[in-house]
């Protein structure tokens, strides 16, 4: 029997073309990574410029139509102006809006107005009435007097048509107090700004709509260094709050 001949295994010297051929397409790949990062996704940039022509109400661009670089600083400078116009217009819309509230609450509070009882001021933030005390209450105490539930019926008749939050807040003098019922002017300025808001409550005004804040005499309207500057500062005021500029915008009010 032939013995049989032993193979003979020959070197492979061309095995390095295998590694240099996959060292290359790895480079050819990070190169076309490379190109697709830096280059404009025209997708991308449609999905972002429609987004934001619906958050500024703005048809979005035909896709059909070609936008430059030059034209998008055009296009962003247009989403803005449009912004600022309907702010102003929404701000203009608001503040007309609280002058005729604050045009009608004079008038029917004139002769109160008129014995400096009374003032109604437009604030940053809405329609201040600051009623004196004298006016609502005895000295130390937080239930109304009867002339005062005429003039809190005319305010809440006023204010029932308004869907605007309320605050009512509670301010006293500087002139401590120390009784049963009231152990400091925090308590008499809370009970006193209660007082109204119940009254404004049994007079139709959504009890949803009111809030009551004590204050005491931390927000004097003059220094407390003479009985007619106490006075002043012995008060409790109404505030019908402006609405919210960007909640007014976003709603369309």
């Amino acid at each position: 029997m032939a013995r049989r001949k032993k193979r003979i295994d020959h070197d492979n010297r061309d095995r390095w073309l295998i590694s240099y051929a996959d060292f290359v397409t790895l480079l050819f790949a990070f190169f076309v990574v490379m190109y697709s990062i830096s280059s404009v996704n025209e997708t991308k940039y449609k999905t972002f410029s429609d987004s934001l022509n619906s958050a500024f109400s703005i048809r979005p661009i035909p896709a059909n139509v070609a936008v430059m670089p030059n034209e998008q600083e055009q296009l962003l400078k247009a989403l803005v102006d449009k912004r600022t116009a309907r702010l102003g217009e929404q701000q203009r819309k608001i503040q007309d809006r609280m002058n005729k509230l604050a045009s009608s609450l004079k008038q029917v509070m004139s002769p109160l107005i008129d014995q400096r009882l009374v003032n109604i001021n437009p604030t940053k933030r809405g329609v201040e009435i600051d009623i004196s005390a004298s006016l609502l209450f005895r000295t130390g105490e937080a239930v109304l007097q009867p002339d005062a539930l005429n003039v809190l019926r005319q305010v809440s008749v006023v204010l029932i048509n308004e869907e605007l939050p309320i605050e009512v807040e509670g301010h006293t003098d500087d002139i401590p107090i120390l009784t049963k019922q009231f152990p400091s002017n925090w308590e008499l300025s809370s009970a006193r700004a209660s007082s109204v808001v119940r009254m404004m409550i049994g007079n139709g005004v959504p009890e949803k709509r009111l809030s009551v804040v004590g204050l005491a005499s931390n927000q004097p309207l003059a220094p407390n260094d003479s009985p007619e500057n106490r006075a002043k500062n012995r008060r409790v005021s109404i505030t019908i709050l402006a609405p919210n500029m960007e909640r007014a915008v976003t709603s369309g009010e």
